[in-house]
């Protein structure tokens, strides 16, 4: 099978930056969208898509066809596309639950192929002006189990790599059930945090918000996401949901308890505990697969450092997978974390960044 056709159903920020970071890695994909006249008209002058389609039903003739709208949505068009696929055209979506989307298509009787996927990546704000082809660098995209064996799997699979992400098999209930703990019961966590300060939060003049540092609103971010976008996944993914919930409660009221009777090795022990777990998530993926190997490099606050280290990578073939400055004091410097594929790429890498006069870790 040869992809040349893709259609992109939502021009958002995923449907937007596939459509971007597609026509990055290659000049060879034809590329069709739907979505509001004004965005299909902006992608168009910007030669992010080839060409506009004025109904959904006009993305059955392509090679793949990407959902990218809201989950509601999204599984609607699904339910509406999969009878009317072409012999061995795919269709995938990008949503955030699966078991949905797998059960509808048992129903379905289609010519088509159906490949659930899901990447783990994102930002706050949503839409075409938010899109970027750089969105699925390094980060986790779930691909159905269900989907191993099917026909096209290889030439989707490599689509979804030329994105820049790293594909992961994970069975749909199973997807389901991790994602509500790692990103749906964070979201409504991150909710009700806002909430119980704000609504408890006020002593007279004093807004505790005003006293709320980093750790605060790194832990609260997500809270500006829109309910429109979460409200079908809610829905969808009720029961997982609920039981992600309910253990959470059983940990706090255990931590409450421990704090009623001042067993300070316990509440120890916790912590302890967390933090050795937290340490193992990766911290240079955006999601659960494939950590990059790091080099820190220590570097002088001076005008052309970032342009010497990649300059010096560049003359030796490396490629830098990312790059974070961590901590930089403005008049002396700090350190900044370079990150490469595997480690015998970050030990050439570290041996060279020391040749040239850098100090690294």
């Amino acid at each position: 099978m040869s992809v040349k056709n893709i259609s992109i159903i939502g021009l958002g920020l995923i449907g937007g930056s596939i459509a971007k970071a597609l026509k990055q890695t290659s000049s060879s994909h034809f590329i069709k969208a739907f979505d509001r006249k004004e965005v299909l008209k902006k992608a168009l002058k910007e030669k992010v898509i080839d060409q506009s389609l004025n109904s959904i039903d006009e993305a059955k003739d392509s090679d793949i066809i990407f959902l990218c709208l809201p989950t509601e949505e999204s599984l609607n068009n699904f339910i509406q596309l999969a009878p009317v696929l072409n012999e061995g055209t795919i269709i995938s979506d990008v949503c955030g639950v699966k078991a949905a989307f797998q059960e509808e298509w048992q129903k379905i009787k289609s010519k088509g192929v159906y490949i659930g996927g899901h990447p783990m990546t994102g930002k706050e704000t949503s839409g075409y002006n938010s899109s970027d082809p750089f969105l699925f660098e390094n980060a986790v995209y779930i691909v159905s189990a269900f989907a191993k064996e099917v026909k096209g799997i290889k030439e989707f699979l490599s689509i979804v790599k030329s994105l820049g992400a790293r594909v992961r098999f994970l069975d749909p209930y199973l997807h389901d059930k991790v994602i509500s703990k790692v990103s749906h019961l964070p979201q409504l966590l991150s909710v009700a945090l806002v909430n119980s300060v704000t609504e408890n939060g006020n002593d007279g003049e004093i807004n505790y918000l005003d006293f709320a540092a980093g750790g605060f609103r790194d832990m609260t971010r997500i809270a500006s996401s829109s309910f429109d976008i979460w409200e079908a996944v809610l829905k969808l993914n009720q029961g997982e949901i609920i039981n992600a919930i309910e253990a959470l409660n059983k940990k706090m009221t255990q931590i409450e308890e421990l704090l009623q009777n001042g067993d300070m090795k316990a509440l120890s022990l916790l912590f302890q505990s967390a933090r050795t777990k937290r340490d193992v998530i990766p911290k240079n993926t955006k999601g659960f697969i494939n950590p990059l190997f790091d080099v820190f490099v220590y570097v002088e606050d001076k005008a052309g450092v970032l342009y010497k280290l990649s300059t010096l990578m560049f003359k030796n073939n490396i490629n830098i997978k990312d790059v974070e400055i961590l901590k930089i004091r403005e008049g002396t410097g700090g350190t900044m974390r370079l990150s490469f594929e595997n480690k015998e790429v970050a030990d050439r890498a570290q041996q060279l960044i020391e040749q040239a006069g850098f100090k690294t870790q």
